[in-house]
């Protein structure tokens, strides 16, 4: 038999194998578009706005000599056995190594999230987000806001198939985006803003809602056209609203992008409910989120005390979950 002394380079490798290091950890919050979905994907401008609420963070170590490994409420097991629904985490994952110059992708990789899946807040590019986080803590690096961007689309093309780029900056991003052509742009928050987010109860595609989007326009391109530019004007005069603070304009001109996002398609009756519900209950307005055809309905609320009615009423509605989130002033 063997005896090896502590300075034996195969006990050293053994005990590194048999001790995986401490986590590193990295953090991302959901995020809701306000205006501009499926416009911005035609190059106009898009509001977003970030859900604090609503987070997700990873723990990530290095486990030298052990298969790398993922665990999640949605998949327990080796990265190279992840279904496909796991593929933006997988691609996440290894994007965020490369970035980071890790030596070593044997790593284990614990997600929390509080993000509801497939419901277009941005789950897939949050999760992304605090895995690249996480990875680049692990490192000892910081990600500046176009590496991590870059990661994180990697993921998000795996996701959404040719995504607009917004929920990347979305996520990592502490306040309020105008997102127009892949640039961000910071805006000041003049009054609180106080939403509820209801679930529909059914997922949404991304994917799905662009191609049907595409495919409307081709077979109505004024149409289209017409929304699109509309959509457009409304996100300039939404930015106008949130850094004044005029919760009775933001309101109303999200009641009017429901509408037009209405007529090309990306409605469904659930949403369509859930926002008739929020305005019966005295929203300012309320307005589908994200890609549509399922998904949320984003509810503006005038007070804590509000939010609390519209949660009630938008569940008493048919929402299965809701959740309240805030945007402090700047």
């Amino acid at each position: 038999m063997h005896n090896s002394s502590p300075t034996d380079p195969s006990a050293a490798s053994n005990a590194r194998s048999a001790a995986p290091g401490p986590p590193s950890q990295g953090h991302a919050h959901a995020k809701a578009i306000l205006f501009g979905e499926h416009a911005v994907v035609y190059g106009a401008p898009a509001l977003a706005v970030p859900l604090h609420g609503l987070g997700a963070q990873a723990d990530v170590r290095l486990t030298p000599g052990r298969e790398t490994r993922i665990d999640s409420q949605l998949f327990a097991g080796s990265a190279q056995a992840a279904p496909q629904h796991m593929g933006p985490v997988v691609a996440g994952l290894y994007a965020a190594l490369e970035a980071t110059g890790v030596e070593t992708d044997e790593v284990q990789v614990c997600i929390r999230s509080a993000i509801p899946h497939s419901r277009g807040l941005g789950s897939s590019a949050a999760v992304a987000t605090a895995i690249a986080r996480a990875v680049a803590v692990l490192r000892g690096k910081i990600l500046d806001h176009d590496a991590l961007h870059a990661v994180v689309a990697k993921a998000e093309s795996v996701a959404h198939g040719r995504p607009s780029g917004i929920d990347a900056w979305a996520v990592a991003t502490q306040v309020p985006i105008r997102f127009q052509s892949g640039r961000a742009t910071a805006i000041d928050v003049g009054r609180r803003l106080i939403f509820v987010v209801a679930d529909s109860g059914q997922q949404g595609s991304t994917a799905e809602a662009v191609a049907g989007v595409r495919e409307l326009r081709a077979a109505q391109p004024k149409h289209v056209e017409a929304a699109i530019s509309r959509l457009a004007e409304l996100t300039e005069d939404a930015v106008d609203d949130v850094r004044s603070g005029d919760l009775a304009a933001l309101g109303s001109r999200m009641l009017h992008a429901h509408k037009l996002l209405t007529s090309i398609g990306v409605s469904s009756p659930a949403l369509d409910a859930l926002v008739e519900a929020a305005l019966a209950a005295g929203a300012h307005g309320a307005k589908l989120t994200g890609g549509g055809l399922g998904g949320c309905v984003l509810a503006l609320a005038d007070s804590d005390e509000q939010a609390e009615h519209l949660a009630l009423a938008l569940r008493a509605a048919g929402a299965p979950h809701t959740w309240t989130t805030e945007v402090s002033t700047t």
